[in-house]
């Protein structure tokens, strides 16, 4: 099926139902899909042909969700502009992929203003919210669709070749890859999704959505529309805000991301509210302590799941359902607090070294899938593209091993290896053992230049509340746990870690502090 296909199953089931929510404004499934129509008219009536480059640009906003599936209704391609971003990056990205709309909200304008001098393939922009900016309103611009009827072209399979966005990669190692997602890939996250997150049925399905739309949380909402959720809309994340709006709007579906999920344990506010509504608390984007797992297990419920994905196979190529993660909390095998699941029902998995031969269970190696989920291919990058995808597997960059029973446990991205006294470390693992103190908020682990080991292992720390603890009472802690090899050799207390866009750690820019623009090499 279609992108927009999803969204009107969801609009089937009870058109009068509420399909988006952001502060006072309300607008039913009904209301959503005529309005799709009538900006997929306008869209053809002001020159936009199909299958061309759609950017929407704007922080969280109910018209973000609209524009998304307008674009689709119109077979256009969505270009996701994070509002986080450097505008150096979104110029870059935006040329590389020659946008030709840009849909945008007023509190990015003067980022439009360059956007407008910098991309010449740009033709038409047009502001969400305010009429005075030199563009037309989308309210005012979307009368021009009133007086079309939209006509849509549709084959009885679903138009699965055509594309539904070119989606960059995190680009924390250079420039961002463009992802092409067609029909058939983004079909099949969704329809996995659909399956696993309304199993057993959930009566008044509510999606809170405090992560950007631009990334997980829009094919998080667009899931949940499926199966006719309503979508609340949050600005951004606000830890007591979200925790009061999940008791308010008895929310049952939230997607956080793992610094998300430590946010809200860490709030003072956070057994206070009621969440017994909850019955899919997501955690995806990158590996979860196992010990903050637990512990939200404890104050949210038995709601807490996770998969793991990639922009180049989309979020749930493993499934770790709830159920699991609850009895992994009582006792009942906790290890797999660990894992991020099992893998979906849209990939063959496989464990593979170095030269794509699979390894011994248990034993690390890249873990790589094949499937309809993977996309087809990196926009105009044929050798990155071949290099992905050799020996018939998509290779993710990602080492993780598989336990007796199935388990998939990612160790850490390969270039996130330290390489300290002729050891292999990876980061993530010392990562885990940190957050499993409550005086530590968040912790990332890097390799910094040292005479004798060659890399250091190095962890920067962000305290909890009120939490007083020093870099000899950490690394005594890490020695315990994991022995002198992997222990840090230093510890540096920060307020904040930096992250990027997609809210995960910015490894290159914490090494960048102790590296400079030195290659990441063995002294």
């Amino acid at each position: 099926m279609r992108a927009i296909d999803y969204f009107d199953k969801g609009a089937d089931i009870d058109p009068e139902r509420l399909a988006i929510v952001e502060g006072e404004k309300h607008f039913t499934f009904r209301e959503v899909r005529d309005l799709t129509f009538r900006v997929a008219a306008a869209m053809r009536a002001d020159g936009l042909k199909r299958q061309e480059p759609v950017a929407i640009f704007a922080p969280n906003h109910a018209e973000v969700l609209i524009c998304l599936l307008s674009v689709w209704r119109a077979s256009q391609i969505w270009i996701p502009v994070n509002a986080r971003n450097a505008i150096e990056a979104n110029v870059a990205y935006m040329n590389y992929v020659r946008v030709q709309w840009l849909f945008y909200h007023s509190s990015v304008a003067e980022d439009v203003k360059e956007l407008k001098a910098r991309v010449p393939s740009l033709k038409r922009t047009i502001c969400l919210d305010r009429g005075d900016l030199g563009d037309p309103l989308f309210e005012d611009w979307v009368k021009i669709g009133a007086r079309k009827k939209f006509a849509e072209k549709v084959d009885c399979f679903g138009n699965l070749n055509e594309v539904v966005g070119i989606f960059p990669t995190g680009g924390t190692t250079g420039p961002a890859k463009g992802v092409i997602v067609n029909n058939v890939g983004w079909g099949a996250m969704q329809q996995t999704a659909h399956t696993l997150w309304s199993e057993g049925g959930v009566k008044d399905p509510v999606c809170l959505t405090t992560a950007p739309l631009t990334h997980a949380a829009g094919p998080v909402s667009l899931a949940a529309s499926s199966f006719g959720a309503t979508n609340v809309i949050m600005s951004g994340f606000h830890a007591g805000q979200v925790l009061r709006n999940i008791e308010r709007h008895k929310v049952t579906h939230i997607y956080v991301p793992p610094t998300a999920l430590y946010s809200l344990l860490d709030h003072p506010g956070v057994r206070t509210h009621d969440y017994s509504s909850l019955k899919v608390m997501l955690l995806v984007g990158s590996p979860v302590s196992p010990a903050k797992l637990k512990q939200a297990v404890e104050v949210f419920g038995p709601a807490l799941c996770q998969c793991y994905g990639q922009v180049e196979a989309p979020m749930i190529m493993t499934w770790l359902p709830a159920a699991d993660v609850a009895a992994a909390a009582r006792g009942d095998r906790p290890e797999r607090l660990a894992s991020c699941g099992k893998p979906t029902a849209s990939v063959r998995m496989a464990i593979l070294d170095d030269e794509g031969n699979p390894v011994k269970e248990g034993e690390p190696g890249e873990i790589c899938v094949r499937g309809s989920l993977v996309s087809r291919e990196y926009f105009e990058k044929p050798e990155a593209t071949e290099e992905a995808h050799r020996n018939g597997w998509h290779h993710t960059g990602d080492v993780g091993y598989r336990d007796a029973d199935g388990y998939v446990y990612i160790v850490d991205r390969k270039k996130d290896m330290i390489i300290t006294g002729g050891y292999n470390v990876f980061s993530a693992e010392v990562e885990g053992v940190l957050m499993e103190m409550a005086s530590v908020r968040e912790a990332a682990v890097v390799g910094v230049p040292d005479e004798r080991w060659g890399e250091a292992i190095k962890a920067v720390v962000v305290k909890s509340e009120g939490a007083n603890v020093g870099a000899e009472e950490v690394i005594a802690h890490c020695r315990a746990k994991l022995g002198g090899v992997k222990a840090p050799k230093s510890v540096e207390f920060w307020e904040d870690i930096p992250k990027t866009p997609n809210n995960k750690f910015d490894k290159k820019a914490i090494r960048a502090k102790f590296w400079g623009q030195a290659q990441r090499n063995v002294n």
